[in-house]
C-alpha cells in the first residue's frame, strides 16, 4: 500500500530550480533512502512534504488524500512526523518534556499531561535516554539530541517519520547504533521510514529502496544495489563523495 506519495513536485525560489517533476512513492512497510549530492533538493521535498513549503506545482498525497495545503501541524496529526538536519529542540525544557510535545500535539494526541508524560517516557526508553529524562536538552551531546528528536517524532504516533540526516556528525560507532534504532522503529514499531541521508554506509545498509535527486530531478530509484551501479549516481554523487 502506497502511503506517501509525490507527482509531479516543483519548487521554485525566485528564479532558482530547487524541485524539478518530481515523483515518488514509500509504501507501508519501508525505509526508504532520499540521496543526492548538497543542493540536489533533499531537505527542499521533505519540506514540501511537512507543508513548510507549498510547492508551485504537483501534489502530495497521504493514502491517497491531497495534503498540499496543508499546514505542518495539520500534517502531523494526520500521521506524518519528521526530524530536522539541524536538530530543532527546546534546550531550556528537559528530555522528557521535549518528547511530550510530540504526544500532546501527535496523531494520537493525549488530552492530558499524564498520559503524555506516560507515552513520552515510553518512547524515552526505546530511544536509549532513560537516564537523561530529567536533564536540560541544552546539555546533551549531538548523539543524544538526535535520538531525542526521534523519540519526540515517534510520541506524535506517526505512519510515515521522515528522518533528515539523522546521522550527522557521529561516529562510527554511533551510526551503527542509529542504524539499529532506525530498524526498530520500522520493525518494532510498524512506522514506515523515508530518509535523507549522506552517510552510505548506512543509508545503503537499510534501506529497502533508494530516491536519487541531482540539481532537483529524480536521476534514479530502485534497491541499494542498483543504485550503487547506476553509472548517474556515481557520476553526480556517489564518485564524489566519502563512502
Amino acid at each position: 500500500m502506497q502511503l506517501l506519495e509525490g507527482i509531479g513536485v516543483n519548487k521554485y525560489f525566485g528564479g532558482v530550480t530547487a524541485l524539478s517533476n518530481v515523483s515518488f512513492h514509500v509504501d507501508e512497510g519501508e525505509i526508504v533512502g532520499l540521496i543526492g549530492p548538497n543542493g540536489a533538493g533533499k531537505t527542499t521535498l521533505f519540506n514540501v512534504i511537512f507543508g513548510t513549503y507549498l510547492p508551485n506545482s504537483g501534489l502530495i498525497k497521504f493514502k491517497g488524500e491531497k495534503i498540499t495545503g496543508l499546514k505542518p501541524h495539520q500534517i502531523c496529526r494526520k500521521g506524518i512526523a519528521r526530524t530536522f538536519q539541524i536538530t530543532k529542540t527546546f534546550a531550556k525544557m528537559s528530555v522528557l518534556e521535549n518528547a511530550m510535545v510530540g504526544a500532546l500535539f501527535g496523531r494520537d494526541s493525549k488530552d492530558d499531561l499524564k498520559s503524555a508524560r506516560e507515552e513520552a517516557m515510553r518512547l524515552i526508553e526505546f530511544s536509549k535516554l532513560t537516564e537523561k529524562a530529567n536533564m536540560l536538552v541544552e546539555s546533551l551531546t549531538s548523539a543524544d539530541a538526535r535520538r531525542l528528536e526521534l523519540a519526540r517524532g515517534l510520541a506524535a504516533k506517526p505512519e510515515v517519520l521522515l528522518l533528515d540526516e539523522v546521522m550527522a556528525g557521529l561516529n562510527p560507532s554511533e551510526v551503527n547504533q542509529a542504524m539499529e534504532l532506525i530498524k526498530k522503529i520500522r520493525d518494532d514499531m510498524g512506522v514506515t521510514v523515508f530518509m535523507v541521508e549522506h552517510i552510505m554506509k548506512s543509508v545503503m545498509g537499510i534501506s529497502d529502496r533508494v530516491i536519487v535527486l541531482a540539481n532537483g530531478q529524480q536521476i534514479a530509484e530502485g534497491t541499494p544495489k542498483e543504485v550503487s551501479e547506476d553509472p548517474r549516481v556515481v557520476e553526480a554523487y556517489l564518485g564524489s563523495e566519502e563512502t
